[in-house]
């Protein structure tokens, strides 16, 4: 029996494309002021020496060229065009753009962006990310094991013996090794979870920065924006067994690479988010369940409000996209106003997105849909959710069907228009209604609302190949 780890050690192992009119790329903001007299210590690395800020404060070995430069540009600097979906809704979105040169800051090693994060404080700030951050490594920058997070006696092992479902029954897991699990998890929640707060810009330099390992909390937040960022393996050490979950019980894990909570004026632009290095599908079975270590690639729950998620790749991966985290929760009304637009799902087994409550628009998306059997859905239409989808592009092995793209949990309307499945024009509301057998109720296709806020939408072919081209970290044009 193997117990599988962020590291693998200490346990036995197991251009986004060019913008051509369509719609507005985020103008550059007024430089920052003069630099400060004095700047923010950062903890560094054993060994490590700082280098003299050009123009940010750089911690870490070496020198570096200006942030941003490597594309051209200084992209901290950058905010949401005027038109580019729900987060440019009233004041729009500028992240930290309004930050003095004391708040601007290149981090190298996880100690340091928790130190500029600053807790999720909301003072204007700009971080650059360069090269990658490790988020399971101590304050000295040593790799953390899932051996060294657990603590009072917690194993797999003990765990599975304790909870098997022939023995236990179907009852919630309590008692020493349950608490143990739970203790093990809170250490590696405060290594992994990093609070972003409001008005932050947290970008990557170059083609090539990576945060692995760490779950980014936009908790209670406004004005946010996240760039230019490879995001994977989100790893749960811990997951719980849950029972009662789907019938049969299943395994729940605690991480999404982005949360957002409550969240509001956030932009999410070429990233690349996936499971990378453990993926769920390598993983044992037990309890006759897959043991789980990744949740979401981005969740947008808890009243969070004017989203634009663009430009980007979601791969390799069960639950992509959750909008909305509860049929009964009503307070979600009016809110989780959402758009999602020249992204790529690659690999995505559901919720691609799935909505609750929220106005969410979908256009110029390319959906590469897996080949094998465990794929479930791309659309999840439930409670209360007026999803407007324009112009995506389907690609699909020959065993699925137009009629497995749409799900619906008690929802009941749905807009569509302009999709092409394997290159042939569809009306995925028509084949919804007319193939769901009576086990779903048919969607109405008035949603009561037009999306006014968006740049051009091109028929979904033409998407299909600037997706391809463009979408992603490293590939800001």
């Amino acid at each position: 029996m193997r117990m599988a780890h962020p590291q693998g050690r200490g346990v036995p192992a197991k251009s986004r494309a060019k913008r051509t009119g369509w719609t507005r790329l985020g103008t550059t903001a007024l430089a920052a002021a003069a630099p400060a007299a004095v700047l923010i210590a950062l903890a560094l690395p054993a060994g490590a020496q700082a280098e003299p800020p050009a123009p940010s404060h750089d911690y870490g070995r070496g020198s570096a060229p200006a942030p941003g430069r490597d594309l051209g540009r200084d992209l901290g600097r950058d905010v949401l065009g005027a038109d580019d979906g729900w987060a440019a809704e009233g004041a729009g979105t500028t992240g930290g753009a309004a930050a003095d040169d004391a708040q601007v800051f290149t981090v190298r090693t996880r100690a340091q962006l928790a130190a500029a994060l600053d807790g999720g404080s909301p003072v204007p700030k700009i971080i650059y990310v360069r090269g990658t951050i490790d988020a399971n490594t101590d304050a000295q920058g040593r790799p953390l094991s899932c051996a060294d997070y657990a603590t009072d006696g917690y194993t797999t092992e003990k765990y599975l013996t304790a909870y098997d479902p022939r023995t236990w029954g179907g009852q919630k897991p309590s008692g020493p090794q349950e608490e143990a699990r739970a203790a093990s998890a809170a250490r590696q929640a405060e290594r992994v979870e990093l609070a972003v707060g409001s008005n932050t810009t947290l970008v990557g330099l170059g083609r090539d920065a990576v945060l692995k390992g760490a779950s980014l909390q936009v908790k209670d937040a406004a004005n946010v924006i996240v760039r230019n960022l490879e995001l994977r393996d989100a790893y749960d050490c811990f997951p719980v067994w849950q029972p009662n979950t789907g019938g049969l019980g299943d395994w729940k894990t605690a991480y999404d690479n982005i949360w957002l909570r409550g969240a509001s004026h956030v932009w999410v632009d070429h990233v690349t988010l996936s499971d990378k290095g453990h993926p769920d599908a390598a993983e044992p079975t037990y309890f006759g369940r897959n043991y789980l270590r990744h949740d979401g690639l981005l969740d947008i729950t808890n009243g969070s409000d004017l989203v634009t998620v663009s430009w980007s790749r979601f791969a390799d991966h069960d639950k992509a996209m959750l909008i909305g985290n509860g049929d009964n929760v009503t307070t979600d009304r009016g809110k989780l106003r959402v758009t999602l637009h020249h992204n790529s799902f690659k690999g995505v087994v559901q919720r691609a997105p799935r909505v609750r409550f929220g106005q969410v628009h979908v256009y110029n998306n390319a959906y590469d849909v897996p080949g094998g059997a465990d794929y479930r859905y791309s659309w999840g239409v439930s409670t209360e959710s007026r999803i407007y989808a324009e112009n995506n592009a389907f690609t699909t092995p020959g065993h699925i069907e137009a009629a497995d793209l749409v799900k619906s949990w008690n929802g009941s309307a749905l807009h569509q228009s302009g999709a092409e499945f394997n290159g042939y024009p569809v009306d995925l509301l028509a084949i919804h209604n007319s193939y769901n057998s009576g086990s779903e109720r048919d969607l109405d296709p008035d949603v009561g609302w037009t999306p006014a806020l968006h740049g051009r939408i091109d028929g979904a072919a033409k998407a299909a190949k600037d997706v391809a081209r463009g979408a992603g970290a490293g590939r800001i044009g």
